[in-house]
């Protein structure tokens, strides 16, 4: 996923100038201070060059992110139109850019900010989001707020990491208060961002909320720790978010855990689909990914094939998918199909999930990857 084309240059036109080795050591700052959750008091983005490494390193990933939260709304909910929009916790606008690439009709939004630095930032490249009218407004996200009207969409995303404990309920039910329609809450995908979101939806759960995504139901979530729930996004890397990150790849996965809420219940099958969609990644200690709920869990993997000559012949092989559990709620079942194949001294291993609809439907498709054959050029 790539930044919106005129976000995208509005970002460049602001990083003109900025020395690389000055932006590289305020990326690493900013990084060491993102990974240890710190809370001293002084803001991530407190000055104009932290707020500039973060356009160049983080936003990025944080917009897909979002925006890929809004896709999972916008599926199970496409009745769902917004046009108002408030966004607490704003930073440079990535919310905004997000709703207006995925929602076209939305007309305004309020976007309230803390810091200074990235506040004039944000301003200036939500000129080039017309045409929403846009309207940065100074808060603190726990201190007060301006009288703002409930907006069909609000959201707060990347926040809560940095708040104590004790304050998340509190601001939780100031934001649903502000919530005409939907209510969008993205975390970093960590086992603590999980936490954080569950702790997000047992509160709305009381104040009566519908849950729209990732999971419809209203059952206590069925992974346990070490695993914790979350999702990835692959993001495209420019030339500068390489140097500035110290990176080779032209990409990065970034991970994330949301919540979506509304006043209004959305279609179970929307909702189902969503669960059991490529995009749904479940992470384990170990790392593996894998659909909830665990106790139902079985997988299967094909041997991999022994190499003693990397030129030889290479065949590509699949088989039947294999039941790998059931949605929660009832609503869905994923089936699993794997191939492996090796290149040389690598090993690669493709998988692709297909949903089932209903609790003993068949798989919409159970067609197995086909068969490839590949020769590996001798070099």
């Amino acid at each position: 996923m790539e930044l919106p084309a005129a976000l995208r240059q509005a970002v460049d036109t602001l990083l003109e100038g900025v020395p690389l080795a000055t932006l590289k050591q305020a990326a690493e700052t900013l990084s060491q201070r993102y990974r240890a959750e710190t809370r001293d008091g002084r803001l991530h983005l407190a000055d104009d060059l932290a707020a500039k490494a973060y356009l160049a390193t983080r936003l990025p990933a944080t917009y897909a992110a979002v925006r890929a939260s809004f896709t999972a709304v916008e599926d199970a909910r496409n009745d769902f139109v917004p046009r108002t929009l408030i966004d607490v916790g704003a930073g440079p606008g990535t919310a905004l850019w997000a709703a207006r690439d995925c929602w076209p009709h939305l007309a305004e939004a309020a976007l309230l900010e803390t810091s200074p630095a990235i506040r004039a930032i944000g301003s200036d490249l939500a000129r080039h989001a017309a045409p929403v009218a846009s309207t940065y407004l100074a808060a603190d996200v726990t201190g007060r707020w301006p009288d703002l009207q409930a907006a069909d969409l609000v959201t707060l995303a990347y926040v809560l990491d940095e708040l104590p404990p004790a304050e998340i309920e509190p601001l939780i039910d100031r934001l649903w208060a502000l919530t005409g329609d939907m209510l969008v809450i993205v975390e970093p995908g960590t086992p603590a961002g999980w936490q954080r979101i569950l702790a997000v939806r047992t509160r709305l759960l009381t104040q009566g909320a519908h849950l729209i995504a990732p999971c419809p139901h209203r059952e206590p979530c069925p992974l346990t720790e070490p695993d914790w729930c979350h999702f990835a996004r692959r993001v495209a890397r420019s030339r500068l978010h390489r140097l500035a990150k110290g990176g080779d790849v032209p990409w990065e996965d970034e991970k994330f855990i949301f919540i979506a809420a509304s006043r209004h219940p959305a279609r179970a099958a929307a909702a189902a689909r969503r669960v059991g969609s490529s995009s749904t990644t479940f992470g384990s200690a170990a790392d593996g990914q894998r659909p909830c709920p665990p106790e139902t869990l079985r997988s299967r993997r094909q041997p991999a094939r022994s190499i003693a000559d990397p030129t030889r012949r290479q065949r590509l092989q699949s088989g039947p998918p294999a039941r790998l559990g059931r949605c929660p709620a009832g609503l869905a079942s994923v089936h699993l199909s794997e191939t492996q194949v090796l290149f040389g001294n690598r090993q690669l291993i493709f998988r692709a999930r297909i949903l089932s609809i209903g609790a003993d439907d068949p798989p919409l498709s159970s067609a197995p990857i086909k068969r490839v054959e590949r020769r590996d050029h001798p070099d």
